[in-house]
């Protein structure tokens, strides 16, 4: 998200001083390498057409890390933030739900504090905007864009994490967090308290966004660089790898475009800016009580879209199939995930390439405990804040920075994503379509041909177990299709 942020504020906010950006040095690149590297982007593609490389001088890298005291930026660097910064937005956060209690207090909650410091400092600070998640408070199915009480006392957290040993924090982690699923929603929640003590210093607002997708509109329709969410297995799907997936498909998955968020935090920071309140703003940037989003929608379509819109580099045909239980799944993930996975890496390691696809389905299967709560949960957020933001836009701003999603059409948008996730994501040309195409039209013929020996194999196997010859148990063939159907 935050590559789309830089590059909307240089598109669409051409009065703007400098952008400051904090950074880490990272795999051997400083911050001037990381920034040059992030220029390069497909994203800025929109931009570079109406104007110059110049523009990215605006760009300014700070080195430092929210996870360090003082966010481990030099006093030369924090003086000139001090002195010239009139808006912070802070998304800055460890998403990883297997992360522990330490490093997710000391990123999300303590990292959350080190900015509120560095904001109470700033001379003319006209807006702070945290970014949250609207599922901080997942453990109600029904959300309001109000401050929920905190999970905990967060200077006891704190204590804990700084004076237990790791495995005294893990015994003690379920406690602690209660009903949050994970560490990541209780530590984002806590952090969003540290944001509400600063309220009545200057204007501050959290924005609340839910699964952020791939862009709706800007600046290209599909465009994207997560692997998380839809776009991540649209991607697996795409190379033939991912197969199945545990989807309840009747129930509203709560996706966002992640050009509809990034608007809205920019309208939040100049709504709180123009009004000057001294209390804390909360926005949901969510789907589901808007344009509310069901797989059942697009589930027999969605095969259609990959093939329409094929990888050269699929090492099979596509096809995505989804079941409505973990249980299910992990059967044919055995079946279809698991034992192709062994064959393909076998081959590759043959080939003297390196083999990913059993650690790629390995990592899945181990997440799966973690993230049955959110697969097989229908969540809604409430957005009347977000939608009274909508009717206070002018005309000329909800064209530029528009945060009304009620003219989206899922089937569309997914159509585009399915063509961003094969350029942006896995690095196809549109020049080599009709390749991939004719390509899809042979990996079909070997699908088929594949589908009907394991049939016959099937077939074979049960005979001889149960004692006849083929012939005299032809009738299951029929049970053993319909048997693999379900999976």
């Amino acid at each position: 998200m935050g590559i789309a942020l830089i590059e909307k504020i240089l598109r669409s906010s051409p009065d703007v001083g400098r952008v400051y950006l904090l950074l880490r040095p990272k795999k051997e690149k400083n911050i001037e390498q990381r920034l040059e590297e992030l220029t390069r982007n497909e994203v800025f593609e929109v931009l570079l057409k109406t104007t110059t490389k110049d523009i990215f001088k605006k760009l300014v890298p700070i080195q430092g890390d929210v996870a360090e005291d003082n966010l481990g930026i030099s006093s030369a660097d924090r003086q000139t933030l001090i002195d010239n910064v009139n808006v912070i937005i802070h998304s800055a956060a460890t998403l990883d739900f297997h992360e522990t209690l330490k490093p997710t207090v000391n990123t999300n909650l303590l990292g959350t504090r080190r900015v509120t410091k560095l904001a109470s400092e700033i001379r003319q600070l006209d807006a702070l905007v945290h970014v949250s998640s609207a599922y901080v408070n997942s453990y109600l199915v029904e959300c309001e864009e109000i401050l929920y009480p905190a999970p905990e006392n967060a200077e006891k957290v704190i204590e804990l994490t700084a004076t237990l040993s790791d495995e005294a924090l893990l015994e003690m982690q379920p406690s602690l967090l209660g009903e949050h699923p994970n560490t990541y929603t209780f530590t984002k929640h806590l952090a969003e308290h540290e944001v509400a003590k600063c309220a009545e210093q200057f204007p501050c607002a959290i924005v609340r966004p839910s699964m952020i997708t791939g862009a709706w509109k800007e600046p290209t329709p599909g465009w994207t660089i997560s692997k998380n969410g839809p776009q991540g297995f649209v991607m697996g799907a795409s190379k033939g790898v991912i197969r199945r997936l545990p989807i309840g498909s009747g129930l509203i998955y709560d996706y966002i475009p992640v050009d509809t968020v990034v608007n809205q935090i920019l309208v939040t920071g100049h709504h709180i800016s123009a009004n000057r309140s001294s209390k804390l703003a909360i926005f949901h940037c969510t789907s589901s009580t808007t344009k509310p989003f069901k797989w059942e929608n697009v589930q027999d379509k969605i095969n259609s879209f990959l093939h329409t819109y094929p990888l050269k580099s699929a090492v099979w045909y596509p096809h995505l199939k989804f079941l409505p239980s973990l249980f299910l799944f992990k059967i044919s993930a055995i079946l279809f995930h698991f034992i192709p996975a062994y064959i393909l890496d076998g081959v590759t390691r043959l080939a003297g390439g390196r083999p990913i696809l059993v650690r790629l389905h390995k990592n899945v299967w181990r997440s799966l405990k973690l993230l049955e709560k959110f697969i097989f949960t229908e969540w809604k957020f409430h957005n009347n804040n977000t939608k009274a933001l909508i009717r206070s836009q002018s005309l000329v701003d909800k064209k530029q920075y528009n945060i009304d999603i009620s003219t989206l059409e899922w089937e569309v948008y997914f159509v585009n994503l399915t063509q961003g996730v094969r350029r942006y994501l896995s690095k196809e040309a549109p020049g080599n379509l009709e390749a991939a195409r004719r390509k899809d039209t042979v990996l079909l013929m070997l699908h088929v041909v594949l589908q009907i020996l394991l049939h016959i194999f099937a077939w074979w196997v049960i005979a001889k177990l149960v004692g006849c010859t083929m012939t005299q148990c032809f009738l299951v063939v029929p049970l053993i299709h319909i048997l693999f159907s379900f999976l």
